[in-house]
């Protein structure tokens, strides 16, 4: 049933669902709770790249909690509680380059505040919800990277092929070779996150995007710093917009007091939207540079970062969410985009879009269905609270990108408010035009950036970074970042865009190294690879292919 003919085992469940983030994870348990209402029994597996649940998990985060809400009612009760830390304080600042504006007063929509919701580490919700799903009966395989789709006699999704290892660089068998298995499942549900390889490829192949605007991401920064109780204000939250970037570059920063343990912490970090122009622009050096400003260094001066991590983030929201269902299966979370971009929040629509998936998938079992479209799920995310939400906010990147950071936030403030008011905008659904690959521009209309030299104790050079992610690959393994023409990226990528990928990769993965002849070799250095799949979405001529590497490889973040 796969693509080649290497002969594996098999195994079939009801609901075969691919990966153990939020979405997924909510899935399985809501899945197991109807099977308990209903009397019946139900196979459930889940896949997990990571080595363990939570090892790949990386978020800011402040957590709207009507997804916990509605899966776990009694969550806020329970011993074991992954977020106990509440928003108590909710700034909203505007940077130069040497002081702030606090604009926490202008007349922001009600979503917008942040009281009521909580702080603290996504990976340890993730460890709550795969807890909850195991007790309930789920299989949960950490380590089980699915590499290949399988497919039925009538082109449905069947299943995946997931645990392949032990080939060496080359592709050839090792001795400790083991060829994987076809798992199956009735249905197949995908929470592979913000661009997921095989999520990627459902897209393409049932044209999921049909009519719908090109998905849009940005890309994610984060610190965990541990700091001296002076410096702590338990449930303090601050974004900010401006510095460094300029205005026609969106993005900002988040800056986030919990306690994990009783040990006070900050999450720190900057998202830097990938539609830039300039290719000398970086954004890890950006993130670096912010944190020396007087509004963040006050609050992690004296303290210590214990955890570095990068993730792209899904930015294209109501106008980019693909079509979710397919012959044999679905989109959940990230999968798809539910992410509310001026909110910089998406787990809570993970978790709600992961327990529609769920309840269609079991209605249709319980019809003795299979392998059809769950067109339910559509159904419901259409009638549902995310799309609403989605749909109130549907013009604020469009206008970021089109007016820049002031005038667009100026405009998306109004356009939020008469959409929640009146249900009505004057600018209609605003098109994002092309990718963020396509907004990229030659190296010729723009300068080299200064960057200033880490100092070690507040910024840090990239490579040091990196090892505080925990980051392991096997040596001897494929590599899993594939250039599909070598010529083009030594002509493109160097020669007119002058290598940005050394700059956008926040892992130091790729390296323009010049040879003894004085030629320029593109150097991969997968073993750093963080999985923020950024190469994947802005290499200007999509020439990088980011590919599932060995199960269990790749970063194991702590807390994050």
């Amino acid at each position: 049933m796969a693509s080649d003919a290497v002969e594996r085992e098999s195994m079939e469940v009801d609901v075969l669902i691919i990966g153990g983030g939020p979405a997924g994870l909510s899935a399985a348990i809501r899945l197991m709770q109807l099977a308990q209402e209903k009397g019946e029994e139900i196979s459930v597996i889940v896949l997990e790249k990571g080595g363990e649940v939570g090892a790949h998990i990386l978020s800011g985060v402040v957590v709207d909690p009507v997804g916990l809400d509605s899966l776990l009612p009694d969550w806020r009760n329970r011993d074991d509680r992954p977020l106990a830390t509440e928003v108590t304080g909710d700034k909203f600042k505007y940077l130069g380059p040497k002081g702030s504006l606090d604009i926490s007063w202008l007349p922001m929509p009600g979503f917008m505040k942040n009281h009521g919701n909580f702080t603290g580490s996504l990976a340890n919700v993730t460890r709550f919800l795969a807890a909850e799903a195991e007790n309930m009966g789920v299989e949960i395989f950490p380590g089980f990277a699915a590499s290949e789709l399988v497919y039925g006699e009538n082109g449905e999704v069947r299943g995946v092929v997931a645990g392949v290892a032990g080939l060496d660089a080359k592709g050839n068998k090792k001795a400790d070779y083991e060829p994987g298995m076809e798992l199956l499942g009735k249905y197949v549900l995908f929470a592979e996150g913000t661009r997921g390889s095989l999520s990627k490829k459902l897209i393409a192949k049932f044209d999921l995007d049909q009519g719908r605007e090109p998905q849009k991401y940005g890309i994610g920064l984060k610190e965990l710093w541990s700091v001296p109780e002076e410096n702590f204000h338990e449930g303090y939250v601050q974004h900010t917009l401006g510095w460094p970037l300029d205005d026609k570059t969106g993005g900002g920063s988040f800056l986030y007091h919990f306690r994990d343990n009783g040990e006070p912490f900050i999450s720190l970090g900057f998202v830097v939207h990938l539609n830039y122009e300039n290719p000398y622009l970086a954004p890890y050096q950006e993130f670096q540079r912010w944190k020396h400003h007087p509004e963040v260094l006050k609050h992690i001066k004296g303290g210590k970062r214990v955890a570095y991590g990068a993730r792209a983030i899904t930015e294209g929201g109501f106008q980019s969410v693909p079509k979710l269902a397919f012959p044999g299966g679905a989109l959940i979370g990230c999968s798809a985009g539910f992410v509310n971009v001026p909110r910089i929040k998406g787990s809570h629509n993970a978790i709600l879009t992961g327990m529609m998936g769920a309840e269609a998938a079991f209605k249709a079992i319980g019809e003795g269905r299979s392998g059809d479209v769950l067109t339910e799920y559509e159904e419901a995310y259409e009638a549902s609270s995310v799309h609403n939400e989605l749909k109130t906010v549907r013009n604020v990147k469009p206008l970021l990108s089109k007016f820049g950071t002031i005038l667009g936030t100026g405009l998306g403030g109004v356009e939020m408010w008469l959409n929640q008011i009146l249900g009505w905008s004057p600018f209609g659904t605003m098109s994002h035009s092309k990718t963020d690959a396509a907004s990229l521009k030659p190296a010729s209309k723009f300068k080299p950036i200064d960057y200033p030299k880490p100092d070690g104790v507040i910024s840090f050079d990239k490579l040091t970074n990196v090892s505080f992610t925990n980051t392991y690959h096997g040596e001897d393994q494929p590599c899993h970042l594939r250039v599909l023409d070598p010529e083009l990226q030594k002509t493109s990528e160097l020669g007119v865009y002058d290598g940005p990928s050394a700059r956008y990769c926040p892992a130091g993965v790729y390296e323009w190294v010049e040879e003894a002849n004085g030629e320029k070799k593109f150097q991969i250095n997968s073993q750093n690879c963080i999985h923020c799949k950024t190469c994947d979405i802005k290499d200007p001529n999509q020439n990088i292919v980011w590919e599932t590497p060995e199960g269990g490889g790749g970063p194991a973040y702590p807390n994050m």
